[in-house]
């Protein structure tokens, strides 16, 4: 029989491009319908390893994607939101939560491919409505995986009449360290192992490979799919590096075990598939489901031992910004509001000290250009982020009780001094972007103008560190301090805008050099005022 390998292999790689696009869009479109929450599951209940590796399961199921869900630990993790024995149980469950879509192709509906991907396209542009628009994007995703699914199976059903191919799939037999690596490669090369899972459920339904071979290749898509995580975690605190390593040697302790006992589970596949009368692809995706649910049986007791494993093997002292809140004991709200206030302002205080090393990373980054400063920033910047909005619920709720005149106006100086510290992290951050901006043009600052603005950084680090000292100990004298120097700041900025003028007017200084040099100068003298509003409430006090 003549094959025409040319439109054989374009309809192959069009169908995995359409593939790949249908979970894509699946994928997003689910996590676009549940929005933050995704994250929001992670964090709240993952307090013990079963509860991670439910909520895995879960988040895997909706995104569709095992690397996402482990991409989303790794961040946690390096967060501080979560601890390296949590993320192990979510890495495993995220293991268990990728072979439904192996299930989901299992069902036969490539027949239906296009009136579901006509639905799908009916909601995305015939609806304003988002929430309509994002389910449309997840039912025309799971249309065009389908459709792609088929494109696929007509380019392969050839393959079963090509002698090579046969003699691969019996080397592949004979040897499953083979099947072990090409399904490791190919994964890696389209970076799913849904499309590998589907690739193998349609030569195993054509015929093309057998059950033994097939196997190992399922092995493999474990492995392959890894090297998300390890990529996510480049440049990334210890404990979440170490939170990557572990989906690496979960998943090479569950191939090892797998390839040990080959013979034992290709029976067990058989004996599903003749006792259920299930067709090739649903063969496929029960012999995948029940793999990873024995290996994380197997393996979840040993999840001490994993994080023993790691931490060995990425020694280190751990340094993270911890997202999570330290003092906000609800106890103390209905018991005393005194003590109350004493936890949040102990944590507005952990705040403000987040704050202005926030502020020296922005320096660090501005004067090296080291990337790592600038993640360390913007690592800082989230966790204001989070402070902010918990402690200040943390207040909120303190409101509705009794409090006397004294812990009232304290109330309000805690409230005021939370937004203000929220908004020194919003100015540094535009700090860095305004970094980024002229790192990327290739922007360069004359010596004097870099030498204004370490000046200015200086002061206006000791100032911000000033008022969180003032707002700590109540130190008038400290306050006062804070706004002498914020008074110089102003001065600064009114003298350094002026300097640039005539330096623009020199043509020593280019227009763009010159945007980002103002625009900085200007955040730092609003960051100022920020602290100088800390100081003024203290001063009131």
């Amino acid at each position: 029989m003549d094959i025409d390998v040319q439109t054989l292999i374009f309809q192959f790689i069009g169908g995995l491009g359409i593939f790949l696009i249908g979970i894509k869009y699946m994928g997003e479109g689910l996590q676009k319908s549940a929005g933050d929450r995704l994250r929001d599951v992670l964090d709240k209940t993952t307090s013990n390893p079963f509860l991670g590796v439910l909520s895995g399961i879960v988040v895997t199921i909706l995104i569709q994607s095992s690397s996402g869900t482990t991409v989303l630990t790794v961040g946690l993790v390096n967060a501080g939101f979560m601890t390296l024995r949590q993320a192990i149980g979510v890495i495993m469950g995220a293991n268990v939560g990728t072979t439904v879509t192996a299930f989901i192709i299992g069902v036969d509906l490539e027949t239906y491919a296009l009136p579901i991907i006509a639905v799908g396209c009916l909601l995305l542009f015939f609806f304003k409505n988002q929430k309509v628009q994002n389910i449309g994007q997840a039912i025309f995703g799971f249309g065009a995986l389908f459709l792609g699914l088929r494109f696929m199976g007509e380019a392969m059903a050839p393959l079963e009449n090509v002698q090579a191919f046969h003699d691969l799939t019996l080397s592949m037999s004979e040897n499953p360290v083979l099947g072990v690596v090409i399904g490791t490669v190919f994964t890696v090369v389209v970076q799913s192992s849904s499309a590998t899972i589907g690739i193998l459920q349609g030569l195993f339904s054509e015929g093309a490979i057998n059950l033994k071979a097939s196997l190992p290749v399922l092995f493999g898509d474990n492995i392959g799919t890894t090297l998300t995580a390890l990529l996510a975690s480049i440049g990334t605190s210890i404990a979440a590096r170490r939170a990557a390593l572990v989906h690496v040697a979960f998943n090479l302790l569950g191939t090892t075990l797998g390839l040990l006992l080959l013979g034992f589970f290709t029976q067990y596949a058989l004996y599903l598939q003749s006792s259920l009368q299930l067709n090739p692809e649903m063969t496929i995706a029960f012999a995948h489901g029940s793999f990873n649910i024995a290996n994380l049986i197997i393996q979840f007791p040993f999840i001490g031992a994993l994080a023993w494993l790691v931490t060995k093997l990425v020694p280190g002292d751990d340094t993270v910004v911890e997202y999570k809140p330290k003092h906000l004991d609800p106890i103390f709200i209905q018991q005393s509001s005194t003590l109350a206030l004493d936890q949040a302002k102990a944590e507005i205080i952990r705040m403000g000290e987040y704050s202005y090393k926030g502020l020296e990373e922005t320096n660090l980054y501005l004067t090296t250009k080291s990337q790592k400063h600038s993640e360390m920033s913007m690592q800082i910047e989230g966790a204001l982020n989070n402070l902010d909005r918990r402690i200040t619920e943390y207040l909120v709720e303190l409101s509705g009780e009794y409090m006397s005149e004294l812990n009232s106006a304290k109330h309000t100086l805690l409230m005021d001094s939370v937004r203000d510290i929220e908004r020194i992290g919003d100015h540094f951050e535009n700090i860095i972007e305004l970094i980024d901006y002229k790192i990327t043009n290739k922007v360069h600052l004359t010596e004097k103008a870099q030498e204004d603005l370490n000046n200015m950084f200086d002061l206006t680090v000791m100032t911000v560190k000033e008022s969180v000292e003032a707002l700590d100990s109540t130190d008038r004298e400290k306050a006062l301090g804070v706004v002498q120097k914020e008074d110089q700041i102003d001065k600064m900025e009114r003298d350094y805008r002026k300097k640039h003028i005539i330096r623009m007017n020199e043509g020593v200084c280019t227009g763009s050099a010159g945007i980002v040099y103002v625009d900085i100068i200007s955040n730092l003298e609003r960051i100022a005022d920020h602290a100088v509003n800390i100081a003024e409430a203290v001063l009131d006090e």
